[in-house]
């Protein structure tokens, strides 16, 4: 059998595909064939440039535009993600190693999104606080802020891609997307292909791919541009942080959406048929790499051992492997440094005394086996680090206190879960754990369009799904009888 034709894209630049200026570009490689499956347009800050010109040209024409003429090209793009399942689903395998389960979850979720943010965003242009009395009137208008930047991660490429432009095109912007080099066209290319056949305008979406050597100069670049008005991240707290001091040099406003170290709290009188089977898909869909999944899961001591049991042999009938395979589960990490990142910290967990109740095979390629740790404690980095891999820690405590305690011992807030029979007391514990949305019998990787994420501490902070955030507010006034004035 021939290896897979290899595919080349370019820059999007005011709805043309473009070489890089300087004519370079990277590779994309399939992470569990390692084979190469495209060749990118390696952008520089030159080209940023290009990408934010065209942005800024095309700004009246988007923002002048009627909010329904522009919901009707997002529910169009809606439609067509749909219809381009399959060949999603072979983008996101050769990129990211994601499964065909992976691909569906992200095609039907992102659509959604996209129709019901649309509609979210659709009254964001108007607020009226008069008239008031006699002549006097005055209005707060909400106008499109202008040219936005979109840096979009890898892990969950179309959801995160959605979320990072949809709301910003329906209230009026244009935007700049910086897709993630290890996932360039399921995280930005894709979507950009689907927005242009449904209608959207050149130069309304651009994307700017680079060289991993590159990112840091490419992402400086986009967000010192005068002409950048606001800056949406998704991606870990580390970059974000420096995301967030760039954006704060230039007083742009920035959404930073970052890691967590997100907790499930199961109680004794939870449905643990409905625990295991939610827990399990939370923790492994997609090896776990998604930011929302669970890194701990709290266990009352009166139903650990039942559930551990459970948890385990179920765990360890997940298919693991080639992403190709209908029935696999747990395909590769992203790349070799994650592999070796979520080696070092299971290996440095069992060194400090951890029980690995599952795992322990050493990875083939790039596929970490699923895994299963108890006895973990604070002296271990597995306890304060996000996993971001196929890795389930496992934790007894003896009541609801020590639960709450543990859940929110961490400088992460993102999001959380409890499972139980009683809704007062399940109610009563959601209340105090302190992350931006806590679930109640239900999975943590799960979003709401109409409701703004919400994050706690090194998690960020501010929304995509905030239509008031994409906007720039003003206030128009006037007044037939002006006040006497004092000189």
């Amino acid at each position: 059998m021939s290896a897979p034709q290899v595919i080349r894209r370019g820059l999007l630049i005011g709805g043309v595909e473009l070489p890089a200026a300087a004519g370079a570009e990277t590779t994309d490689t399939d992470p569990y064939t390692a084979q190469v499956y495209a060749y990118i347009a390696a952008g520089r800050a030159e080209d940023v440039a290009r990408a934010v010109d065209a942005a800024q040209q095309a700004f009246p024409g988007w923002a002048g535009a009627s909010a329904a003429q522009r919901r009707a090209v997002l529910d169009r793009a809606a439609q067509l993600l749909l219809d381009r399942l399959d060949d999603f689903t072979e983008i996101l395998r050769r990129e990211t190693g994601g499964t065909a389960k992976w691909a569906r979850f992200n095609i039907i979720g992102a659509a959604r999104m996209m129709q019901e943010a649309t509609k979210a965003a659709a009254g964001a242009n108007l607020e009226a606080i008069g008239p008031a009395t006699g002549g006097d009137w005055s209005a707060i208008t909400y106008e499109a802020a202008g040219v936005v930047a979109a840096i979009v991660p890898w892990n969950a490429p179309l959801v995160l891609a959605v979320r990072a432009v949809t709301v910003a095109l329906a209230v009026g912007n244009t935007v700049v997307m910086r897709p993630s080099e290890d996932a360039p066209i399921a995280s930005g290319l894709f979507l950009a292909d689907v927005l242009a056949e449904a209608g959207l305008p050149a130069g309304v979406l651009n994307v700017v791919t680079n060289d991993r050597a590159d990112a840091a100069e490419v992402i400086a670049a986009l967000i010192a541009d005068s002409r950048v008005r606001r800056v949406g991240f998704t991606g870990s707290t580390g970059v974000g942080q420096i995301v967030g001091e760039l954006a704060g040099r230039h007083l742009t406003p920035v959404v930073l959406e970052l890691g967590g170290k997100n907790p499930i709290i199961v109680l004794d009188d939870a449905d643990l048929d409905q625990a295991v089977a939610q827990i399990l898909f939370t923790r492994f869909m997609n090896s776990g790499q998604i930011c929302l999944s669970v890194d701990r899961i709290i266990l009352h001591e009166n139903i650990a051992e039942e559930f551990t049991t459970r948890f385990v042999q179920r765990a360890g009938l997940l298919a693991e492997g080639d992403p190709a395979k209908p029935d696999t589960i747990v395909g590769p990490l992203i790349n070799q440094r994650a592999v070796d990142r979520v080696t070092a910290l299971v290996a440095e967990a069992v060194d400090h005394g951890a029980t690995m109740l599952l795992g322990g095979r050493a990875p083939v390629g790039n596929v970490f086996p699923a895994t299963v740790l108890t006895g973990i404690t604070p002296a271990m980095r597995i306890y304060h680090e996000e996993i971001f891999g196929p890795v389930a820690c496992l934790y007894t405590v003896a009541d609801d206190d020590a639960a709450v305690a543990l859940a929110n011992d961490t400088d992460y807030g993102l999001t959380s879960a409890v499972f139980g029979g009683d809704r007062s007391r399940t109610l009563a514990l959601a209340g105090l754990l302190r992350h931006g949305t806590t679930h109640i019998n239900h999975h943590t990787v799960d979003e709401d369009p109409y409701s703004p994420v919400s994050s706690f501490r090194d998690s960020g902070f501010g929304s995509h799904w905030d239509p008031w955030f994409f906007t720039q507010s003003r206030l128009l006034g006037q007044t037939d009888a002006p006040a006497a004035l004092p000189f």
